[in-house]
């Protein structure tokens, strides 16, 4: 009953590309569009979680010759667990030579294109065909909101587009009509939330707070970095620092004690911390990008997090040793 989900429509066997840290909604959106998750095909990562492209490159090149049929990649411009950034440019290359439609998946990250000197991060970008981000991760606007820019709408019109008699205006060509650019025939208007958001800061404002943010995570990388019982597990490009609780010698299973560490601290509502599995270790992650986030804060995260390691024990004797704070 439920087997087009994993293996599509019969008939044509379409492929689509990503990283393996790829989010999980490229494989919901190819169960919707009827070609199956298991034609979603996992691209290996380096030692900084982005996509390999040569290993891309190999991957459809070895379905070609399965008589798959590859029809588009999709890159991430700061991937949800680590905020990797995928080879935009080589991606785009390797899309330009197969034919294949190149999608960016920008979804916090794009944010910090805002600012001039983030930009370079950017490089490759005006190769592709689509690219998206949500200003309700990193811009300040409530949920949900998200910004789609393509390079060719005729290719969204020619799929979606549906004109029933009682859908005509005299106005039809004279506007971007936005039922015919994706799924849903009415929607509900976000822009204006987000032009509120662009109005109150405006852009010098914006640029503020998003370097703001930006250069209190390389503050709080630093103060990971330095302590002897703490370490990074990724880059720090953007606003999402990834660690975990590794002292020397420590006997324990490091998962449970750092699934047991993020208990313990949001238990105290003092504040909130997520976890992923990078490399199947469990990894502790905190994001700065609340809207009037200071240095305070971001010390007191820290002080918090010594606290709660200093003074937990269980009964299977994971104990935490009490840290010099290095503020």
């Amino acid at each position: 009953k439920f087997n087009i989900n994993n293996d599509g429509m019969k008939g044509e066997r379409f492929r689509v590309y990503c990283s393996s840290e790829a989010h999980s909604s490229i494989e919901k959106a190819v169960k919707i569009a009827g070609l199956g998750k298991n034609n979603v095909v996992k691209i290996d990562v380096d030692e900084n979680f982005a996509m390999k492209a040569d290993e891309l490159e190999k991957a459809i090149l070895n379905d070609m010759k399965l008589n798959f049929i590859p029809i588009a990649v999709v890159s991430a411009f700061g991937t949800t667990g680590s905020t990797a950034i995928d080879p935009i440019e080589d991606v785009s290359q390797i899309c330009k030579k197969y034919n294949l439609f190149h999608h960016i998946d920008a979804a916090l990250a794009g944010t910090a294109l805002l600012l001039p000197e983030m930009r370079r991060l950017a490089f490759g970008f005006e190769q592709c065909d689509s690219f998206v981000f949500n200003p309700h991760k990193w811009m300040f606007t409530n949920f949900d909101c998200s910004a789609y820019f393509v390079k060719d709408k005729e290719e969204l019109i020619r799929t979606f587009s549906i004109l029933p008699e009682y859908l005509k205006t005299t106005h039809d060509a004279e506007v971007n009509n936005y039922r015919d650019w994706g799924i849903q025939l009415g929607r509900r208007f976000r822009a204006l939330k987000l032009w509120f958001v662009i109005r109150n800061f405006g852009l010098r404002g914006l640029q503020e707070k998003i370097r703001e943010h930006l250069d209190l995570a390389q503050i709080f990388a630093k103060f990971v970095r330095e302590s002897p019982d703490f370490e990074l597990l990724a880059p720090v490009p953007f606003n999402t620092i990834c660690f975990r609780y590794a002292p020397q010698n420590y006997a324990g299973d490091l998962n449970e004690a750092n699934a047991l560490l993020l208990q313990e601290i949001n238990k105290t509502g003092k504040m909130y911390i997520t976890h992923t599995k990078l490399n199947d270790i469990y990894t502790l992650r905190l994001v700065i990008g609340q809207t009037t986030t200071e240095l305070r804060h971001v010390q007191a995260a820290w002080e918090l997090i010594n606290r709660v390691c200093y003074r937990h024990s269980t009964p299977t004797e994971l104990a935490f040793a009490k840290m010099d704070l290095r503020l």
